[in-house]
């Protein structure tokens, strides 16, 4: 049981550590995208205006972390509950830690994939979105806003993925019992 209880907690942390580098690298690209959606929205979003414009960089990353850990948190609670119930702490480990490394990589695709969209569809169109007034490139704009936007997509979209295929791996499982 004290086996399966720090793998629960290894299970978070680790969820939690993936969640917060992907929001700190995630803002570095989308500030490279777009350095008006953070000095011009994010920065007033998240109350980093008096010194967000010092360190541009390095604010955008604290932002991109404290916009996802929480995901980690969430998701990682989920999988270890779901890990919890494997039949073995060696199971448990595989079927949780595929899950969260798989499903950062579809958050990581469904992101890539909003940039994507945002510069070939969403900039023909007249997008009636909150948009500071003084926005000078509105195109790299909503293509930043449409990256963010995806990657909380993808998050869910794992987070249903890795929660199917955990739950595959303990039918398999049950199935190979003697």
């Amino acid at each position: 049981m004290i086996k399966r209880i720090g793998f629960l907690i290894l299970i978070v942390t680790i969820s939690i550590l993936f969640a917060s580098i992907y929001g700190f690298l995630h803002n570095q690209a989308s500030y490279s995208i777009s350095t008006e959606y953070f000095t011009k929205f994010k920065f007033q979003q998240f109350g980093f205006v008096e010194y967000g414009l010092d360190t541009p960089r390095v604010t955008a990353g604290l932002i991109g972390v404290w916009s996802t850990w929480w995901f980690g948190l969430l998701f990682g609670l989920i999988n270890a509950i779901i890990g919890f119930c494997q039949p073995t702490v060696k199971v448990m480990w595989k079927s949780a830690f595929g899950a969260t490394i798989r499903t950062f990589l579809i958050v990581i695709i469904i992101g890539v994939l909003g940039i994507a969209v945002g510069y070939a569809t969403l900039i023909k169109y007249q997008i009636e979105w909150n948009i500071p007034s003084d926005i000078i490139n509105r195109r790299d704009f909503i293509c930043a806003g449409t990256m963010h936007n995806f990657s909380y997509l993808g998050g869910f979209i794992g987070m249903l993925y890795g929660i199917r295929y955990q739950l595959k791996i303990r039918k398999v499982n049950a199935l190979n019992r003697p």
